[in-house]
């Protein structure tokens, strides 16, 4: 009988895991299959059953050998169950914790496809992996003092953009403003940044870089046309100088003392790659920084209250200043 050569090229390419399991079955029902036969019910090659049935006694250990008299393969010994994962209950606990902490990705387009690959992963396990998920409930959790409210469509059409590189046209609102501006990008990432998603892109009216918050995106549209991305572009050289996601084009040594109340807090986190304690005698310690931008930097000092006080620059020490004089309406 002739094959359609399309419908080989779609057998050929069946899954190996899917392949193996029609093998598993075959030899569990005590057929003696040979690898002629098994080929032909699963249309591949007899060379691939060779090869899979090697896979599984050699590196799944299962007990498959070959028996002259029925000129097949059997199982040599009980096998309840197809070994489809190995998995320790210490990575059985991190896929765990990993699943709590999709906190982040809550309401975007990739919480379904990230929740239904750990279930997957889940069904998978090995019924020996035994493992107390209540006490996981009870003892470990994942917040956010505040979430992005995101449209779902606007999102999942930018995640599609980035991902197969297509340009978009989309309609953004300025923070402040309540008109909205015709960009024309080639969204280059998403990132999400402290809990907040980016869209870094290249504005083709602007010929740079710009980062746009998906929050205010009003409509995204994809033209159609396709991009290449900048060899140049490198997030992580971006955001090196910024304390967060906003990056400029100056040069700061910032100097923060923080008092001996809050000095703990300090010492316990990494705050940014170019930091540097200082230590006082008096139990209040510095922090020293190289940044490209000080309006994140402001917002941050002020959150300590009275608890930091800005040593320089003279423009940080200033707007932080200002900020206070607004807050108390002087």
């Amino acid at each position: 009988m002739k094959r359609d050569p399309q419908s080989l090229s779609v057998l050929h390419s069946r899954p190996p895991l899917e392949r193996m399991l029609r093998i598993h079955q075959a030899l569990k029902n005590n057929s003696f299959p040979n690898a002629s036969k098994l080929a032909r019910e699963i249309e591949v090659a007899s060379k691939t059953i060779h090869r899979d049935i090697e896979f599984m006694r050699d590196r799944l250990g299962l007990p498959v050998e070959y028996d002259a008299a029925h000129n097949g393969y059997f199982y040599n010994g009980e096998v309840s169950s197809f070994p489809t994962m190995q998995i320790s209950e210490g990575e059985l606990f991190a896929l765990v914790v990993a699943e709590k902490a999709l906190q982040q990705y809550r309401g975007t387009s990739f919480e379904k496809p990230l929740l239904s690959a750990i279930r997957k992963m889940e069904q998978a396990l090995p019924d020996t992996i035994s493992l107390n998920l209540s006490e996981v409930q009870e003892t470990i959790s994942f917040r956010t003092r505040a979430e992005p409210v995101l449209n779902l469509e606007i999102f999942d059409v930018l995640a599609r953009a980035v991902a197969q590189r297509q340009q978009l046209d989309i309609s953004y609102r300025k923070p402040g403003q309540q008109r909205t501006e015709q960009r024309l990008i080639d969204p280059y990432h998403l990132a999400n940044i402290n809990g907040e998603w980016f869209l870094f892109a290249f504005d083709q009216a602007r010929k740079d870089i710009r980062t746009f918050a998906p929050v205010r995106i009003r409509s995204a549209k994809i033209t159609g046309k396709h991009f290449v991305r900048s060899q140049k572009f490198s997030l992580e050289n971006r955001l090196r100088d910024s304390f967060g996601v906003h990056s400029g084009e100056g040069k700061y040594d910032v100097v923060i003392r923080f008092n001996e109340r809050s000095a703990d807090y300090v010492r316990e986190k990494k705050w940014h790659g170019s930091q540097k304690l200082i230590e006082h005698k008096n139990g209040e310690v510095e922090l020293r920084l190289q940044l490209s931008s000080l309006m994140e930097i402001q917002r941050w000092v002020l959150s300590w209250g009275g608890d930091a006080k800005v040593i320089k620059p003279p423009e940080l020490i200033e707007s932080v200043q200002q900020a206070a004089r607004n807050i108390l309406g002087r």
